[in-house]
């Protein structure tokens, strides 16, 4: 079914529920995994690199420390993966990295924002859902580390 998965991965609940539910359906799909990092050049970030030279460097830093941490827990699991870290704004990076590597499936984690945060920046789902030429999950089960030994060995 699907044959090219990429996963959105960032250290967050919804990013490492993104990647355990990617990584089940990878295996029972035996595809080819692909795991993206996103850093986001918000205005945050942007601001601290010009009041402490080097911020924007040790942000950068921790997101690749992520993204390779993700790369380990799949190879863990027996995937060969491809992995990237990009800087921009994530609906866009998504869509331009799953049409890069051909993917057939993306996979994101969802956070639930307020009113307020929705309000400030936009419709991200939508946005994602418009850009991308590919089916989209978004992994909304969290599960404890037992539930995914339990539910990878099922698949073995």
């Amino acid at each position: 079914m699907y044959k090219r998965i990429v996963l959105a991965f960032d250290s967050t609940v919804e990013g490492r529920a993104a990647l355990r539910e990617g990584a089940l359906l990878a295996k029972a799909c035996d595809a080819e995994v692909f795991l993206l990092s996103v850093l986001v050049e918000s205005s945050s970030v942007l601001v601290a690199e010009g009041v402490l030279v080097g911020a924007a460097e040790t942000h950068l830093e921790s997101y690749q420390a992520v993204l390779d941490e993700g790369l380990v827990r799949l190879r863990r699991l027996g995937f060969s993966p491809t992995g990237k870290l990009v800087r921009g704004e994530p609906a866009t990076e998504i869509g331009a990295f799953a049409r890069q590597v051909g993917a057939d499936l993306v996979v994101v984690g969802h956070r639930k924002r307020n009113l307020l945060e929705r309000w400030w920046s936009g419709a991200t789902g939508a946005y994602i859902v418009d850009n991308l030429d590919c089916s989209l999950l978004v992994a909304r089960q969290a599960m404890s580390d037992q539930d995914f030994e339990a539910k990878l060995e099922s698949l073995a």
